[in-house]
């Protein structure tokens, strides 16, 4: 039965006292009996995944987003294993930090504890559902989502199995709900909900971020889109550029970690471009270039500088030219969206410059921008990428999802 926004605020508050109460054994016990129901109903899920998968591509849905959208036996093994790598990682909730005497006899610590109750709002990744209730529930905290209608019957029969899972455990099932009414309506008011939500997570593309930290009343983490660039130095080793650069834009398309822009040094395009492109090409990888690009090999569409600042989630690449590892780092800083960057040189001092002067959440040196997600950091899932520079930044784990409490011990003190 579809429940109101004020009946989903309610069940919330009842179970945020329950959750925040789990011991850490009960609640690793609940993320392995969830991972194996999941790939025990992989049939069903993918049965309802097909639905939306259909209705995506009769609406013309791009590539890039179909690709975002599928649910397939590994894809599900996938979600399962990264709730088996939160049971491995060590519970935040509870540790007790920075335990100080101050003159007056007084002990004053931190305590970390959960968020409470945290809204999501993401688009068609129903892998996000089973991220988020991970990663909130480990941690001690309710999660509501509100996932894109695209994938409405892939969120639906995900939460359901969580949530049947979570009952036969004897666990509130309220521990995580979805809003299953689809109108954008229903998401401007959710944002609007501050009287039971306590943070609000944006996971999607630009518009939405946008449209989220414009017009929330609920504090917000802002996750970011992926304009993600990669700088071939003059000393590159070039075999080893081109395998990155293939794996960072071709490997999958439709990630805000994809590679949609290279720079590349003057003194190696000559040599780069012939060989990226023919490797390209094994993808029909579109090459938007500027004029030393275009000259250094045929078939190079003209960049515009809308190119510079775009977020394809398509087979483009755009393709600029600088004379110094300085100009490259300037137009990475002007055009990156804060999201991952990476160098490939042979040359310690201009590897250490990138990673000290590139301002980004993830800055690599000699591998693809494709790792920054949760699972290969080592967090198990993720609930998102932060862009932003308050509270957590990069892949968003367990500690993310949690803030601190100040605890005081006394013995009867007064302040005069």
């Amino acid at each position: 039965m579809r429940r109101t926004l004020d009946e989903i605020g309610s069940y919330a508050r009842a179970a945020k006292p329950e959750i925040l109460l789990l011991q850490t054994e009960k609640k690793n016990q609940a993320l392995r009996a969830v991972a194996e129901a999941l790939k025990a109903r992989a049939d069903y899920l993918i049965s309802e995944n097909a639905k939306d998968m259909q209705a995506g591509k009769e609406n013309g849905m791009h590539q890039g987003l179909l690709d975002r959208l599928l649910l397939t036996e590994e894809r599900i093994a996938q979600m399962a294993e990264g709730l088996i790598q939160l049971v491995a990682l060590e519970d935040p909730i509870g540790e007790v930090f920075s335990m100080k005497k101050r003159p007056n006899g007084l002990l004053i610590g931190q305590k970390r504890v959960p968020l409470g109750i945290v809204g999501i709002i993401y688009e068609s990744r129903p892998n996000v559902t089973a991220d988020a209730f991970g990663l909130c529930f480990k941690t001690g905290n309710v999660v509501v989502l509100k996932g894109g209608s695209d994938a409405i019957h892939s969120n639906i029969a995900i939460v359901n199995v969580i949530r049947e899972t979570l009952h036969e455990l004897g666990i509130t099932e309220d521990a995580i709900q979805l809003i299953e009414d689809t109108d954008r309506a229903a998401t401007t008011a959710f944002m609007k909900r501050k009287d039971f939500l306590d943070v609000l997570i944006p996971r999607g593309g630009a518009g939405l971020i946008r449209a989220v930290v414009e017009n929330s009343t609920v504090p917000v983490i802002e996750t970011g889109t992926g304009n993600c660039h990669i700088y071939v130095d003059e000393s590159a080793d070039l075999d080893m550029a081109i395998d990155i650069i293939f794996n960072a834009k071709t490997q999958r398309i439709g990630v805000c970690n994809a590679c949609e822009s290279l720079v590349v040094h003057e003194n190696a395009v000559k040599e780069l471009m012939p060989r990226l492109k023919a490797r390209l090409d094994e993808k029909q990888v579109e090459i938007r270039g500027d004029e030393k690009v275009r000259e250094s090999v045929d078939h190079i569409v003209p960049a515009t500088e809308e190119d510079w600042g775009t977020e394809y989630l398509d087979y483009i690449l755009s393709v600029r030219t600088v004379s110094s590892i300085d100009e490259a780092i300037a137009h990475i800083n002007r055009y990156n969206t804060g999201h991952s960057e990476a160098i490939i040189t042979r040359d310690y001092a201009n590897a250490q410059k990138f990673l000290e002067e590139v301002d980004a959440a993830a800055v690599y040196v000699n591998a693809s921008t494709r790792f920054t997600d949760g699972f290969e950091f080592g967090f198990g899932a993720e609930i998102g990428i932060s862009t932003q520079k308050l509270h957590a930044r990069g892949p968003m784990g367990l500690m993310a999802l949690t803030t601190t409490k100040y605890i005081i011990y006394g013995n009867g003190q007064i302040r005069d």
